[in-house]
């Protein structure tokens, strides 16, 4: 009787409370997607759901002492998600508002009108195939979510509209424009010449050096994608959060980045 009760109390502010509950959820899932925290967050959930029904079933001696156990581990969590938690207060922070969109255009699964992606994946990869084949050094990163504006102020601010042709031009050995990396933001070049973070992996393979830790350093701390063209071995990599994605073919890392950009 009390448990049916309780569902007859179910109220506007309880729905409420459980739409938020799933879209907090929803954004940790993207953020882990992929990465080794996911299986530490399945397993903090496991926990979680286990402390619940020891509480429940009023096992004294056990609920104290994983209740303490949940102390002590928030402070843990903030040291092993810390770059999650970074990224996801990025998100929140340097999310694309503009005049023309509707807040919850952001949560894509709440609406089916959310702006699409413009950037032109053919064309980038088609200039990366092409300067490999000269080796000609390139990084290049794609906006997604996150905005980089804050990253602008470390080049030169721009507004040229992605083509092939054009992204061969910067990176080619004498431009100005070739040192450090560029910007894209739906099928327009941001900003030319940034300075990114490095990142501090200690796993990266030694032959990478400072572009491709630039490129994955982006990737670890925004929703950003990374392509770099290595001027040593002309390999192109592809790098998204934090990691290098495989692919066999130049068509297939074509499709993947078509599929992440959407």
């Amino acid at each position: 009787m009390e448990i049916l009760k309780n569902i007859l109390d179910f109220s506007v502010l309880d729905v409420i409370d459980i739409v938020l509950v799933a879209m907090l959820l929803y954004y940790i899932y993207k953020l882990i997607r992929g990465t080794v925290a996911i299986k530490i967050f399945i397993g903090i959930v496991i926990f979680y759901l286990f402390f619940l029904l020891v509480n429940t079933l009023e096992m004294r001696m056990l609920s104290k002492i994983l209740g303490g156990f949940m102390r002590v581990g928030v402070i843990a969590l903030i040291v092993v998600f810390q770059p999650e938690i970074r990224k996801f207060l990025l998100m929140i922070g340097s999310t694309n508002f503009s005049k023309n969109r509707s807040i919850f255009g952001r949560f894509q699964f709440l609406s089916s009108s959310v702006r699409k992606n413009e950037t032109d994946a053919n064309a980038i990869v088609r200039a990366a195939t092409k300067m490999a084949s000269t080796k000609t050094g390139a990084l290049m990163v794609l906006e997604r979510n996150n905005n980089l504006d804050f990253l602008v102020e470390t080049g030169d601010q721009m507004n040229i509209k992605l083509t092939q042709p054009i992204l061969e031009s910067i990176f080619f050995k004498n431009s100005p424009l070739h040192d450090g990396a560029i910007i894209i933001s739906n099928n327009t070049i941001k900003a030319t010449r940034i300075i990114l973070p490095v990142s501090n992996k200690k796993d990266i393979p030694s032959h990478f050096g400072l572009r491709h830790r630039a490129a994955i350093g982006i990737t670890e701390k925004t929703d950003a994608l990374s392509l770099v063209v290595s001027e040593e071995t002309g390999q192109i990599s592809y790098i998204n959060n934090g990691a290098f994605v495989i692919y066999n073919n130049t068509q297939e890392l074509i499709e993947k980045l078509k599929a992440d950009l959407a």
